[in-house]
């Protein structure tokens, strides 16, 4: 099956798993349920097939490339989207890509952010549809409910029982409706991944959504290779209709197949749904870092960097992070979206980005601010190298904690060891680079006038960045 490509779709913000998750490093990057992050489990979920392709925003190129390194996976392409447009132009770029890679190629379309609890039934079902895509089929998984679910879209099969054509697609029913689906036999949920040839896929976008063809088409045709990372023309992508794959294929097609499957799946596409996947204690309550339950019943809490306590409650999601905390009912979680609006209507950030914050060289932690100065942790992988840059408002004095620095100032380089300093003056070129073996920890002290990260005048940047 060396024609098969996973396709992993990773263009989501997370935003119902607020403040866990944030827009510029949502939930498929996180440890929620395992030692490895969610879009490290989707693509060590399906075995014997080539490294994944995958499609992500300007913005998580760098997480998703370390990421899936991290686990041996290094992608056949990362496709950058310049905009969102839904899932079957991101598709579509998917399918023209793997052609190029391969004629013949047949993808495996993921969701980067789902949980599978049974992963050998879940390739298995993946060899089953791969076969039937070889007859054109396109292939999607439907998931057999275990409940009168109301937050998912579901599929009417024309027969109740293994690889069947499609009756219907149906959007998310009341409760009612959704125990009539549960008791028919019929009808599953809509898991949105699919399995199908690429040129099959793009011959019924061709011929159902033309426009669409043709303007992802002319996009992928004018896109640049940078680094590793397929960058899409942004002013011929704007021009695509925003459609989902549903809508745009295969509610239209009449190659359309579903195969029911029993593998353990959830979107996880909020607290209450997070809560049901993870191991629970005698009292029904899941504790993530330090967290102490007193007579408390199905909770979820977690502690990012302090303890926390729950007493005499029931059925509470309190969700720490260092800058931020969410308490709310489980039955209310998807209620947090009304969270994000206010940070983003008041011009707060914590719906953009963790204190702590990730960045092709390492990360930062900005630690304490206040009237004219910051004091951030500075990691540096070993052998990376920030951009060469200048700010207009601002001074830095840097102070090693542990490692070696050479840093560049203007015209002279100083070679830096632990508890050693030096200063940054305002408007000053400078560049800091880990030589060593072990990661670099120091502390920056910035102050001036205005501390906001766009004062970063790059004029070297090994990373692409503008």
């Amino acid at each position: 099956m060396s024609r098969v490509y996973p396709v992993i779709l990773s263009g989501g913000s997370g935003t119902r798993l607020w403040p866990v998750s944030r827009k510029h490093y949502p939930k498929q990057f996180l440890k929620l349920t395992s030692e490895y992050t969610m879009v490290q489990e989707t693509a060590l979920r399906l075995k014997g097939f080539n490294n994944p392709i995958a499609i992500c925003n300007e913005s998580h190129r760098f997480i998703i490339a370390e990421q899936l390194n991290e686990v041996d996976k290094k992608p056949s392409a990362i496709i950058l989207e310049p905009v969102a447009k839904n899932t079957a132009p991101a598709i579509a770029l998917a399918a023209f890509k793997a052609k190029q890679l391969d004629e013949n190629a047949i993808l495996v379309v993921l969701a980067a952010d789902h949980v599978v609890e049974h992963e050998e039934r879940f390739q298995e079902a993946v060899e089953h549809a791969v076969v039937e895509a070889e007859t054109n089929s396109l292939v999607t998984f439907g998931v057999i409910p275990n409940k009168p679910e109301t937050g998912f879209g579901y599929i009417q099969a024309q027969n109740k029982e293994g690889i069947s054509a499609i009756k219907n697609f149906v959007e998310k029913p009341n409760k009612e409706t959704a125990e009539s689906y549960l008791a028919s036999g019929d009808f599953f949920w809509n898991s949105g991944m699919f399995v199908f040839k690429a040129s099959a896929f793009l011959n019924e976008l061709k011929e159902h959504n033309a426009q669409m063809y043709t303007t992802v088409e002319t996009a992928f045709n004018n896109a640049t290779e940078d680094m590793d990372f397929v960058r899409v023309a942004k002013e011929d992508f704007e021009l695509c209709p925003e459609d989902s794959i549903d809508y745009a294929v295969m509610e239209k097609t009449t190659n359309g197949k579903v195969l029911p499957i029993d593998v353990g799946w959830n979107d996880v596409g909020s607290f209450s749904a997070l809560w049901e996947v993870l191991g629970k204690d005698e009292s029904g309550n899941v504790g993530l870092g330090d967290v102490k339950f007193i007579d408390s019943e199905n909770c979820l809490a977690q502690s990012e960097n302090q303890f926390v306590a729950t007493i005499g409650v029931k059925d509470v999601v309190v969700m720490g992070t260092k800058d931020s905390v969410l308490v709310a009912h489980r039955d209310h979680v998807q209620d947090v979206k009304k969270v994000v609006e206010h940070l983003k209507t008041t011009n707060r950030t914590e719906h953009l980005l963790h204190r702590e914050v990730h960045r092709p060289w390492g990360k930062y932690d900005s630690i304490d601010n206040g009237n004219r100065y910051q004091v951030k942790h500075i990691t540096v992988k070993p052998g990376a190298s920030l951009s060469k840059q200048m700010h207009h408002h601002r001074a830095e004095h840097w102070i090693v904690v542990s490692g070696t620095a050479i840093v560049e100032v203007d015209d002279n380089e100083t070679l830096l060891s632990e508890n050693q300093s030096i200063y940054i003056p305002l408007g000053s070129t400078h560049r800091l680079t880990n030589p060593g073996k072990v990661n670099l920890e120091l502390i920056e002290v910035q102050s001036g006038s205005y501390l906001g990260e766009d004062d970063i005048v790059r004029f070297n940047d090994v990373y692409g960045r503008s």
